[in-house]
Parts: structure tokens; C-alpha cells; sequence
């Protein structure tokens, strides 16, 4: 009987048909050779190697031919095809010759075929397949095939078929068939492996973690020979370290033995490396030592310096996490003992010890005495908390600019400041510290609103750098992008509460042109944003008026002052003198963009001194909302009235930078920094009196002088005054300075 047709629907059938026709597609285009392509000398769609290659010829067949140049060369085809979209994995086959093979130095130094997966960007990818490779002649031609499966995201396969390095040989290729297979027998091979292997990996870490506990109870220390005296088969090197020669040295004084290592190559890292098992069950690690340092000069990089790096692994080797290392940036005073204690992941099983001069330029580092034992973790997992809590009482949740809560832009009107309604603002705040020295600080964020939610500030003073706001530090890979977001949502926080923000470029002695292409940058960006005030350099020093104003050479300094912790290693070394641009030119970049914002401008001698201004050193503001004129007064100078007060009678002044620590600051003779219990008052009392501008430094405890003792913001002394008056005490001016 004959069987009943059965229509299929035209859009049914297409559909079908493409999908069986794109599982059977090559994706290599003339995989047979048989193509010329327009010079008729070369197959179509073919990449020419550099060297020894060619298009082979018998009879009417086509083929690509690999043949050796030299001993150890690389004759390699380079191709890249696009993975199918949705393609779980391919198969892959092809007929191959070869002739006259000799395997180079390494015995995978032979005819293979290359493959490797890449992503959108080209990145290479993991699952990289297996090579195919052939390390003696063929009979003939024969036919081979792989399949191997495609990883998630991988959208090219790099096809790079070789003679690698070997001593000699030919290498015939014909018939490339690339396509898509089915990947379920693949997936299951690869889980019944996985599995496999995973159990042998678990069956060898319980033995060793046996072993280890075996060891921790004989010894009290996971790390045998840690001290570095056996030498039991008398091969000149410690056991369990191997072979310590040239830059890694077994050194000896008296009976003492111990490990060195020196940097011999500037740039280059030098290493020791040691897999310590640990037993089952442990929840805490300290790890003790001593060592000595001497010669060291850091790297490049701020963290190129003497380190022991730490990794853990678990049961299959995988890294799983990394303690966090101990390093040192400096020699150290003979031998000194360290100790360094942490948490065990849950999977642990092993713990990799890395003491390294790590790209360092010069020095050496020695170690000896490395004992790794248990410790109670109950101090570790109370410090885990407080991080936590930290992390947690430092959030702040992100703000969509509310421009109907922000404050009205200001302009100078004599020497005070007012909205557009001729109503005077009195700018009171703090500088929220860190972002001029680290920038990925995101604690500022958190003290813009304590400052002003809680302690009541209008106006914020924001210290920064252009080395980050361009993203030229090493700790940097993007270009600058975060911290200057970051900057942005701390704006937005100030401006949405009502706020000003002073955006303070913390720099030190005289500008320079890289100072004013960050001003035209940032200018453009907050361009007559109504709450952003432009502090254009923080402290000028060591230089005259008309150097201030005008521009002009500036020679090196012979004194180290404080603004040296700003400085990069870079920074300080071509320090010795530079053409600064003046301070005029700073402002112009600003009002060059048409940015009217208000703008801060210091004075001499870290900002202490405005006596310039009013002997002819004024600014030409060009049609900007004006200027006021930066003071830095600390609880050392002198002579309040005489540096300031005649500029204050004509212009608006912000007291940038004012405070007194009880912590005698290290750089300034100790007998002439006054308590802040009798010079703060004094000093809010004047800053009241004259109704000053001002932001107390700072809210951070680590930039003195402090104004809290801790990042739940408890307020020092000084910040306990600076926190009264910001809510509205008056302090009684009982004498000037």
C-alpha cells in the first residue's frame, strides 16, 4: 500500500532544512585547497605563513604543505573562524601526511595542529582543546578527527595547524572539515572524567591531610625543615625547599641556616615556593617567621616590594582564595620576628607559601624559622565582623540627582557670598578626606553625609588629585572612570542635601600645565553646577608673588615638608626644579570652558600667607561669580591678623584647612604646636567673629589633625569643638595669635 503524503508546511520545511544545512556547514571556507584565490598562487581564504610554506600539487589534488626551514623554527598557518551561534561543540577532520619528521628539543616539539577558543574581544579563552599532534611519520595520507566542546562565550576558533619547532620534517594537510556535532556523548565523557578525577583528587588530600596531622602533632609545625637545617641526603640545600642556587641562596652564620633571596635583575621576581598540607577540621592558621631585610629599593608598582604571598588550593589544586600578604617597603634593623594570623576556608587543603622580592629594583630578603600552627579563630572571626560591620555602616546607598533640593548658586558680593535672591550664605564644613591619596576610597562617600547629615555642615571640601582623576596611578585600570563617578555621586549627595562641595585639586609648591588640562576637564564637567565650588590648588609655597600669579621657574626644594606623602617616587625624582604656570592660568582654563563656578584660590606659604592679594596680586576673575581667597591656618602660625585680615575686608575668604590635634604633628618643632583645649576655641572664636568661610581638617582619622578617633565618626577634641560650632555654638575669641 502506498504510504499517504504528508504535507509540510513551506516555512516548516525552510526551517528544517536550514537547520540541518547550518549542523553540516564548514566553517573553514576551501578546507580542500582546491580554490585559487586572485594571484592564482595560493589557495582562496588562506593566510601565508612566514616561512615554508606552500601549495602542494599531485595529479589534480591541492593540498597545503609545511615544511621545516631550519633546526627549531616555527612554521605555522594562522586562521580564525566564527563559532556558530549556539554551537555546544564541533568536529573537526582532516587527512594529514607526514614526512621526514624529526621532534625538536622538546618532545612536543613536533607537526601539531593549534586550537584555541576567544571571546567577542578576542581574549582567549579556557577549554582551550587538546592539540592534535604527531611525533613520527605517516603512511601516507590518513584520515584523522577530534570533537571536542565549545565553551560559554566563545565566539572564535583560532586555527593554527604547525611544524613547531621542530628539527626538520614536512607536513601535509588536506580535506578540513570544521562543524557542529552533537555535544551530549562529549558532556558525558567530560562529567564521568571530572568525576573520576575528582575522586582521586580527594582520595590523595585525605592522605595527605593524614600525613599533616601526623606532622602537626610530632612537630607542632605544618611546614618541615621550616627553619631550614636538614640537609639529610647531604645535597647542599635544605629539604622540602629544593635546590637553593644563584638568586635563591641557602645562607649560613655560624651554625645557623637559613633562605636568601636577591634581586640580581632590576624588575624581575625572585621566589620561593612551598605547598603546605592542611589537616581536617582546623578554623585558624598563624604563621610565624623571622627575617631580615637590607638594599631594598621597591619597584615600578607601589606593591613591588618584599612579600610573602599566601594561596590556598583545594582538594583538585584550585586556588580558592588568598590571604592577604605580609610585606615590607623597607630594610629592617637585623633580624626581626613577624607573625600572621587567618581564617581556613571550609575546602582548604593546602596552603601555598610564596616569599618573594617581588619586581623589586634592588635588595635582599631572608628568611628562617617559618612555623604554620593552629590559633584560636574566635579573635579572627571577631575582627571578620568588625570588617563586616564596617562594610556595612560605610555604605551608602546610590543618589539620583534631586536638583530640586539643591542649593542656590552663589556669587561674591564684597567679601561676602549670596544667592541669586540676595540672600548671604555662610559656608561651614569639614574636608572629607581620602581621595587624595587613594583612589578607590569609598569611606568619603559616608563621611559627606555624617558631615552633614549629622554634624550639620553646608559645605563640603573635597581633597583629590588629577594623577587619579585621569587614571594615571598604577592602581588603576580604568582609565579614571570610577573615581571620577565617584566624585560625581559625592557631589550629588552634598548638592541633594542642600550642600556646597569644594572640589580641592590637593596639590602642593606651584602649578603646572597638567594641573590646568585637569581644570579644563573638570570645569567642562561640573560647569555651572550651582552647589561645586573649584579649589584650584590646595597649598603654594616656596615661591614670590609674581611666581604665584604670573608663572615662572621654580627650583627644586632642599626640605621635605608634608606635602612629600603626596608625592609619587616618580614625582620626587624629577623634582629638581620646573616652569610653573601661575595661578591666572588655572583660573582661565576654568572660565575657559564658561564655567562662572566660584572658585578658591591660596595663597603663599601653604596657604597661610594672603597678604599678595592686596598689593596688587589679585586675580582677574573674567566674568566668573568671583573668587575667594584660601587661608590654612594650623595651631603653629602666627600673626592671624597681619597675613589675612586686610584681604578679608574686600574679599570672601574659606579657611580651607584650620584644627589643632592632641597628636603633636612629626614635622613641626612639638613646642610650638598649642593644645587644642586653648587654641581651637580661640581660632572658632575668630573664624565667628569675622564670619570666615571655613572646613575644619579633617573628618578622617588618619589625616592630622583628626576630627575623629575612628570610622564611627567619634569626634576628637578638636572635632568635638569643630562639631559645636557647626551647630550653632558660639565660641568667645579670647585672644589672637
Amino acid at each position: 500500500m502506498m504510504k499517504p503524503f504528508i504535507q509540510i508546511p513551506a516555512l516548516a520545511l525552510s526551517l528544517l532544512l536550514g537547520s540541518l544545512g547550518h549542523a553540516a556547514e564548514n566553517l573553514v571556507p576551501n578546507g580542500t585547497f582546491e580554490k585559487a584565490g586572485e594571484s592564482n598562487d595560493w589557495p582562496e581564504g588562506w593566510a601565508k605563513p612566514k616561512e615554508g610554506g606552500s601549495w602542494g600539487k599531485e595529479d589534480t589534488n591541492r593540498f597545503m604543505r609545511l615544511a621545516s626551514t631550519a633546526p627549531g623554527t616555527n612554521v605555522m598557518l594562522y586562521q580564525e573562524y566564527k563559532v556558530p551561534a549556539g554551537a555546544k561543540a564541533l568536529e573537526f577532520t582532516w587527512k594529514q601526511r607526514v614526512t621526514g619528521l624529526k621532534v625538536g628539543k622538546q618532545k612536543w616539539f613536533d607537526a601539531r595542529i593549534l586550537l584555541e577558543f576567544s571571546n567577542a574581544d578576542r581574549a582567549k579563552m579556557p577549554g582551550t582543546p587538546s592539540a592534535p599532534a604527531t611525533n613520527r611519520d605517516t603512511d601516507g595520507w590518513v584520515e584523522k578527527s577530534t570533537k571536542f566542546l565549545v565553551p560559554e562565550g566563545a565566539v572564535y576558533l583560532k586555527f593554527m595547524p604547525a611544524l613547531f619547532m621542530a628539527e626538520a620534517g614536512t607536513f601535509d594537510l588536506d580535506d578540513i572539515v570544521i562543524k557542529e556535532t552533537d555535544p551530549k556523548p562529549l558532556l558525558e565523557e567530560k562529567t564521568a572524567k571530572d568525576e573520576e578525577k575528582a575522586k582521586k583528587a580527594a582520595e590523595s588530600a585525605a592522605k595527605r591531610q593524614e600525613k599533616a596531622a601526623a606532622l602537626l602533632q610530632a612537630n607542632g609545625n605544618l611546614i618541615e625543615n621550616g627553619d631550614f637545617q636538614q640537609d639529610k641526603k647531604g645535597k647542599g640545600a635544605p629539604d622540602g625547599w629544593g635546590a637553593l642556587k644563584g638568586d635563591k641562596a641557602w645562607g649560613q652564620e655560624g651554625d645557623n641556616r637559613f633562605a636568601t633571596l636577591t634581586s640580581k635583575t632590576p624588575d624581575s621576581t625572585v621566589s620561593l615556593y612551598r605547598t603546605v598540607d592542611i589537616p581536617t577540621g582546623l578554623k585558624a592558621l598563624e604563621l610565624s617567621w623571622k627575617q631580615r631585610v637590607t638594599g631594598l629599593k621597591k619597584g615600578k608598582m607601589p606593591w613591588f616590594d618584599a612579600r610573602i604571598m599566601m594561596e590556598w588550593q583545594d582538594a583538585s589544586g584550585k586556588k580558592i582564595g588568598t590571604p592577604s600578604p605580609s610585606f615590607t617597603q623597607k630594610d629592617t634593623d637585623g633580624w626581626v620576628e613577624r607573625k600572621k594570623s587567618f581564617l581556613v576556608p571550609e575546602e582548604a587543603v593546602a596552603l601555598v607559601l610564596m616569599p618573594s622580592l617581588f619586581q623589586v629594583t634592588a635588595g635582599t630578603f631572608e628568611i628562617d624559622d617559618l612555623v604554620l600552627k593552629p590559633t584560636d579563630p574566635e579573635i579572627l572571626y571577631a575582627e571578620q565582623r568588625d570588617r563586616e560591620e564596617a562594610e556595612k555602616m560605610r555604605h551608602v546607598d546610590f543618589e539620583e540627582p534631586k536638583k530640586e533640593n539643591w542649593p542656590k548658586e552663589l556669587h561674591v558680593v564684597g567679601n561676602r557670598l549670596h544667592d541669586p535672591e540676595g540672600k548671604e550664605v555662610w559656608l561651614q564644613g569639614v574636608n572629607a578626606g581620602g581621595l587624595e591619596t587613594l583612589p578607590h576610597d569609598t569611606q568619603v562617600l559616608k563621611s559627606t553625609v555624617v558631615a552633614i547629615d549629622e554634624w550639620k555642615a553646608n559645605c563640603i571640601r573635597l581633597p583629590m588629585n588629577e594623577m587619579f582623576w585621569f587614571g594615571r596611578s598604577p592602581m588603576q585600570k580604568d582609565g579614571g572612570k570610577e573615581y571620577r563617578d565617584r566624585i560625581d555621586q559625592i557631589i550629588t549627595l552634598a548638592a541633594n542635601r542642600g550642600a556646597y562641595l569644594v572640589l580641592d585639586l590637593h596639590r602642593f609648591r606651584a602649578p603646572k600645565p597638567e594641573h590646568a588640562e585637569f581644570w579644563k576637564d573638570a570645569a567642562e564637567r561640573y560647569k555651572n553646577h550651582p552647589a561645586v565650588i573649584f579649589d584650584l590648588f590646595n597649598e603654594p609655597f616656596g615661591i614670590d608673588w609674581k611666581t604665584w600669579k604670573e608663572g615662572g621657574f621654580v627650583a627644586n626644594q632642599s626640605k621635605v615638608t608634608d606635602e612629600s606623602a603626596f608625592l609619587s617616587e616618580e614625582e620626587k625624582k624629577k623634582n629638581q626644579g620646573f616652569e610653573s604656570i601661575g595661578m591666572q592660568a588655572l583660573l582661565d582654563a576654568v572660565r575657559g570652558t564658561g564655567a562662572k563656578n566660584l572658585v578658591v584660590v591660596g595663597g603663599l606659604t601653604w596657604s597661610s600667607d594672603l597678604r599678595g592679594i592686596t598689593d596688587g596680586f589679585a586675580l582677574d576673575d573674567k566674568g566668573g561669580n568671583g573668587i575667594i581667597y584660601g587661608w590654612h591656618i594650623y595651631n603653629w602660625h602666627k600673626d592671624w591678623e597681619k597675613l589675612m585680615l586686610a584681604v578679608s575686608e574686600k574679599y570672601p575668604i574659606l579657611v580651607g584647612e584650620t584644627g589643632a590635634d592632641m597628636k603633636k604633628m612629626d614635622f613641626i618643632p612639638a613646642e610650638i604646636q598649642e593644645s587644642p583645649y586653648t587654641w581651637v576655641p580661640d581660632m572658632l572664636g575668630y573664624i565667628q567673629k569675622h564670619k570666615l568661610n571655613w572646613t575644619g581638617w579633617c573628618l578622617h582619622p588618619g589625616a592630622s589633625p583628626v576630627m575623629i578617633s575612628d570610622w564611627k565618626y567619634t569626634p576628637t577634641p578638636w572635632g568635638a569643638m569643630a562639631k559645636e560650632a557647626l551647630g550653632g555654638k558660639q565660641f568667645e575669641l579670647k585672644k589672637t595669635r
